[in-house]
């Protein structure tokens, strides 16, 4: 099997490698778009990109609208910042939201019309640089080709595609996620693991997203509790910080699965954070899957300590289901019920959820036959 393999031009990591990143960041242009939130915009990761470019004599305009996950609205918003300041380059800083939303808003930037025109086409042109900061350890969108921006009219998650939205460079510096929230640190993990799970039991899976994944899921194992129960553990972060870019170039290159296809119309339609609205996903899917590739998850079971070469791959199987459960149960993520939503509503968008989850092509990738009728049946299992 022949395989391509993506990843951004330049990647920085470890402790304060945003210094380390200076010369590369300083020289992408003259005025840069900073795409962040408001959240982001008062913290001191923000005010060190600012004194960078300052010191370098690059000139910057901010666009802080970044609230929640992105919308084309947003976008349009952002777009036209970056015209009328006339940027010629972007810096995203923030968790996935603020990335993706600068990747969406390069694209129209370059080549014009609305985001909701590039949906089911692979984007190409030229694309003003990018640099990408992350704050959290989850979305591995510092180093992905992917954007998912909400159409507002249309209610739907748009997954969009192409190689020129791979960031050039990607800073991962732990110390910028120290300030991530107990509840943000549990979802943008297991939103990590969901990748990293995912790319290892996709169809499209290789070599070398196997290795990225396997050592990913390890990490996540090990230090997202850490980091879950004491934020200020800078080697806990650290570790999440790499296992999310790992977990990041994996699905960059293998794809995701069931997980991603059905989590984006929860999102959409609910208003629940990406990384939630998997981990609400991730057991009852990969529980589907199992049989499909035993072999696979029972390398998972072994990789992260719940089984061993003497158990059988369906018992090795299993027991990584089992772990996984308790990790999902460690992180405390909420039921469909606890986080607000009307049991009846959901029911009746279940049509449409399926609809949008087989469009978006995902869980096709899924290393089992995914039907029509499975899908409903996950959906509907959320309600135990």
């Amino acid at each position: 099997m022949s395989a391509g393999f993506r990843v951004p031009r330049k990647i920085y990591t470890g402790v304060d490698c945003l210094e380390n990143a200076e010369s590369d960041l300083c020289s992408m242009g003259t005025k840069a778009l900073i795409v962040t939130g408001r959240h982001v915009s008062k913290l001191n990761c923000f005010e060190s990109v600012i004194k960078m470019l300052e010191r370098n004599g690059i000139g910057y305009t901010v666009f802080n609208g970044i609230t929640g996950e992105p919308d084309d609205k947003m976008i349009n918003a952002g777009v036209n910042i970056y015209r009328n300041e006339k940027c010629d380059h972007i810096i995203a800083i923030g968790g996935g939201s603020p990335i993706d939303s600068m990747k969406a808003i390069a694209v129209i930037a370059a080549n014009g019309g609305s985001i909701s025109d590039y949906m089911g086409v692979e984007i190409g042109g030229r694309m003003p640089p990018m640099a990408a900061i992350p704050t959290t350890a989850g979305t591995g969108s510092e180093a992905t080709q992917f954007t998912v921006i909400t159409d507002s009219a249309a209610g739907i998650k748009m997954l969009l595609k192409g190689n020129v939205l791979i960031p050039d460079i990607a800073i991962v510096d732990s110390i910028f996620t120290l300030s991530s929230s107990r509840s943000v640190t549990a979802s943008t993990g297991l939103d990590a693991l969901t990748h990293a799970i995912e790319s290892y039991t996709s169809r499209n899976a290789q070599p070398l997203t196997d290795t990225l994944a396997l050592d990913a899921v390890k990490r996540i194992f090990r230090y997202l509790p850490a980091a879950y129960q004491n934020g200020s553990n800078l080697e806990a972060r650290e570790q999440m910080s790499i296992a999310a870019l790992e977990a990041g170039i994996a699905i960059n290159n293998a794809s995701v699965t069931i997980v991603h296809g059905m989590s984006r119309p929860i999102g959409a339609l609910f208003h629940v954070p990406h990384g939630l609205s998997n981990a609400m996903l991730l057991e009852r899917c990969m529980n589907y899957a199992l049989d499909g590739a035993f072999e696979r998850f029972a390398e998972l079971g072994r990789t992260v300590g719940a089984a061993d070469r003497s158990d059988s791959d369906v018992e090795a199987a299993k027991s990584f289901i089992s772990i996984l459960r308790e990790l999902i149960k460690v992180c405390e993520v909420p039921s469909l019920e606890k986080q607000g939503i009307n049991r009846s509503e959901f029911f009746s968008y279940i049509e449409k959820m399926t609809d949008d989850a087989i469009a978006s092509g995902s869980p096709a990738n899924t290393i089992k036959e995914v039907k029509r009728t499975d899908i409903i049946e996950i959906y509907m299992s959320l309600w135990g």
